[in-house]
């Protein structure tokens, strides 16, 4: 005789096993449609990063949602240098999947440290030849410079329109002037940029070290100088052209000129998160900004031409521009040259 045991009773199993096994089953099929669903949801979203002015990221957004209702696009705004630090901090690991407005200087340091995917598929023959050098991004646009003036005021002092950049150092000018300050801005990084490749170096600085003398403030920001002028502040101002040409279509009295070293410039791109060129909802944008977005942009905002066989005017915009010499705008040329800047 087993001790223990009752001899004929039956031993049953805990019906509550039953329970736990039911509920475990009913926990991995929940498991299963919520991790499809967040994939679904994932493989549907696409950040982009954009230094954009509002207007441009509010025209993007818009020709978005009527484009892709099913997608889930964030444009996230970031000041170029919080943009252009972000990726090279966070490289493929970012949650980033396209950058968009970046300076050419930028892209190309962050695809030479591998955080730029290889575009492929896109034909490059549609943009100028001088903007269309790399295999990593796209041209975006391109924002030009030029010397802009208030005739008011230069008629308040009774003085004459420069034309030349060595007129501005006139005595007369002084504290009439404003240029934006090329350490913390690229409009004004690129009037010395473009000065230094028309002058030479040396000579460029000796020049700007001339010019401080009549510069009222170089401005932290490329809008500035355009600000200045409409307020009466400075009769003179080395700012953005379309700044200029969207002020003077508001009604602004104002009148833009370019010298004989032609307008300094800055181009500006778009390009795809290495490893995330393979998504497909990254794809669909991407190319939406490549046949669509990319022509409206030039069309509304910056008339100045990065295609060959198309040309977009704006009422006021200068054509037929004559462009500076901007070769070897790469980071570490202009590292060197705002290292030496301390004006």
């Amino acid at each position: 005789m087993l001790h223990g045991i009752t001899k004929g009773r039956k031993l049953m199993k805990p019906k509550h096993n039953s329970i736990h096994l039911s509920l475990a089953g009913l926990v991995i099929v929940l498991s299963i449609l919520l991790l499809g669903g967040c994939a679904k949801k994932a493989d549907n979203k696409v950040i982009i990063f954009a230094s954009a002015e509002d207007y441009r990221v509010e025209h993007m957004q818009k020709r978005f949602a009527e484009e892709f209702p099913d997608l889930d696009i964030t444009v996230e705004y970031l000041t170029t240098g919080n943009h252009a630090a972000k990726l090279m901090a966070e490289l493929t690991k970012t949650e980033c999947d396209i950058t968009y407005d970046l300076e050419y200087g930028y892209l190309n340091q962050i695809a030479q440290a591998g955080g730029l995917a290889k575009l492929t598929n896109y034909d490059l023959s549609i943009f100028t030849d001088d903007t269309a050098i790399s295999e990593y991004y796209l041209p975006e646009l391109r924002n030009g410079g030029s010397i802009i003036i208030n005739p008011a005021v230069l008629a308040k002092y009774n003085l004459a329109v420069p034309a030349s950049y060595q007129d501005l150092l006139k005595p007369e000018y002084k504290n009439l002037i404003s240029m934006a300050n090329p350490k913390s801005s690229g409009t004004g990084y690129m009037f010395l940029k473009s000065l230094v490749n028309a002058w030479g170096e040396d000579a460029a600085f000796t020049y700007f070290e001339e010019l401080t003398k009549n510069i009222l403030q170089y401005t932290s920001s490329g809008s500035g100088p355009v600000n200045a002028l409409l307020q009466g502040e400075v009769a003179i101002g080395l700012g953005m052209t379309a700044q200029a040409v969207t002020k003077i279509n508001d009604g602004a009295d104002l009148k833009i000129l370019f010298f004989d070293e032609g307008s300094p410039y800055s181009l500006y791109g778009l390009g795809i998160i290495n490893g995330k060129e393979n998504k497909e909802a990254v794809q669909r944008v991407f190319n939406f900004l490549y046949t669509t977005i990319g022509y409206e942009m030039v069309e509304l905002f910056y008339p100045e031409r990065i295609y060959k066989d198309t040309i977009f005017e704006i009422e006021n915009y200068p054509q037929d521009i004559n462009y500076a010499d901007m070769s070897n705008d790469t980071i570490e040329e202009k590292q060197h040259l705002l290292a030496r800047w301390n004006f």
